[in-house]
């Protein structure tokens, strides 16, 4: 089954929302086994809406529509789909007493509103379609089947669109399938995209069913393992010598093998795991490192204190950078990294700090120390490990950068004791 996808709103086009709807509808279609190969976006117009579906529907088994099905007269995408595939539009009661009873809850809590003539415009629907009730709004979910396509439109907010799709569009297209697709995602940090896919070429040229794609992230490496089959157990006894054979290639450098696992969620869990309480020393990062672990449940747990100490007044005062060290060698230094580590565990009682100091630019490079310079230094247990990256980009790209690689070398060095 091919599928497109389809999102309706002049305002997606103007840029004044972003559209997340494909993104899922996307997502949703991989993990059923639904090959997409088109994503469209129409605005508010008839004339235009009525040539894309028509163009999908002529290269595409599957549309999925979101968007366009409100009361207002600029809401086209029922009209134009039924219109497009010879569908008549007619009254449905159960939809029209949905939306009374919807609205009527409504105006409890909203008295000064009243229901006007076009909100039983959402109670019309094709008269052979099938109807999803929508219990987070007034209009319904619709799936319209024609000669051998089919078109399934989802109002717009993912509020609403998301618990249909979930409840009701998965089971029909699953029932559609034959076999479905499931997958897991291996997350790999501290080496780069190339080296990954140099080391799992073999496995690349040899793949059948499963199969393995690398996803390149800032400072990581996701590596899917996807597989065909009629139930999840026959797809887990496809996946696991996979990814029994990635785990035996990169080792420690996989954080997690749960998908929804960030990298500092498995850094968090690491330290919780062993005991240790930690300090971030940020200079050219400005507390982005320490905000990457407060995003973490129960960071509180493991994070004593962030120190931004962007001046060598500041480095000197809280982390007990020597004057003389700032002045022999510089802020940004491996010198001044490690006693800003060392300095970062002694001042404030922890067992970790990582600390890291660089020029993230514009300006403020040398031939000597570009910008893009950063030194890091990480100190744990007593133990202290400095590293020198050069990274590359403008000044977003280069602190998002220093913040994965600051995540990776503390991890790093846990792992190493």
């Amino acid at each position: 089954m091919v599928a497109e996808i389809i999102s309706i709103g002049t305002e997606i086009l103007m840029g004044n929302i972003t559209n997340t709807n494909a993104v899922y509808f996307a997502r949703q279609c991989a993990a059923l086994g639904i090959d997409c190969y088109y994503q469209d976006v129409v605005g508010d117009n008839e004339e235009r809406m009525t040539q894309m579906i028509r163009t999908a529907l002529d290269r595409s088994d599957l549309i999925l529509l979101s968007g366009g099905l409100g009361p207002t007269e600029d809401d086209l995408t029922k009209e134009v789909v039924c219109k497009v595939m010879g569908e008549p539009l007619v009254e449905d009661p159960h939809t029209r007493a949905l939306i009374q009873s919807y609205m009527e809850s409504h105006l409890k809590s909203n008295p000064d509103s009243a229901i006007t003539a076009n909100n039983w415009k959402q109670a019309l629907v094709p008269e052979h379609g099938i109807v999803l009730d929508n219990e987070n709004g007034t209009a319904p979910g619709l799936i319209i089947e024609k000669d051998g396509k089919t078109a399934v439109l989802l109002p717009g907010p993912p509020i609403e669109m998301k618990p249909l799709f979930e409840e009701r569009v998965i089971p029909y297209l699953r029932s559609k399938q034959e076999d479905i697709l499931y997958s897991h995602m291996i997350k790999i940090c501290g080496i780069g995209e190339s080296a990954v896919e140099t080391e799992i070429l073999d496995l690349i040229d040899s793949q059948t069913n499963p199969t393995l794609a690398t996803y390149a992230k800032t400072g990581e490496v996701h590596l899917r393992v996807t597989a065909k089959a009629e139930n999840e157990e026959k797809a887990l006894a496809l996946m696991t010598p996979v990814e029994e054979e990635l785990k035996k290639r990169f080792g420690d450098h996989i954080y997690t093998t749960d998908e929804e696992v960030t990298l500092e969620e498995a850094v968090v869990h690491l330290m919780k795991k062993r005991n240790l309480h930690l300090t971030t020393a940020e200079s050219c990062t400005g507390g982005a490192v320490a905000s990457r672990i407060v995003n973490v449940p129960g960071a509180s747990e493991i994070l004593e204190q962030g120190l931004v100490t962007y001046s060598n007044e500041a480095k000197q005062r809280y982390l007990g950078v020597s004057k003389e060290t700032l002045e022999q060698y510089g802020a940004v230094s491996a010198q001044t990294a490690r006693e800003m580590a060392e300095g970062g565990c002694r001042n404030t009682g922890t067992e970790a700090c990582i600390a890291i100091t660089g020029i993230a630019g514009p300006g403020g490079g040398t031939p000597e120390k570009p910008v893009g310079l950063v030194y890091m230094g990480c100190s744990v247990n007593g133990k202290t490990t400095v590293k020198e990256y050069q990274f590359r980009g403008n000044r977003t790209k280069i602190r998002e950068q220093a913040v994965v690689k600051a995540l990776t070398l503390l991890r790093y060095c846990i792992l190493k004791q």
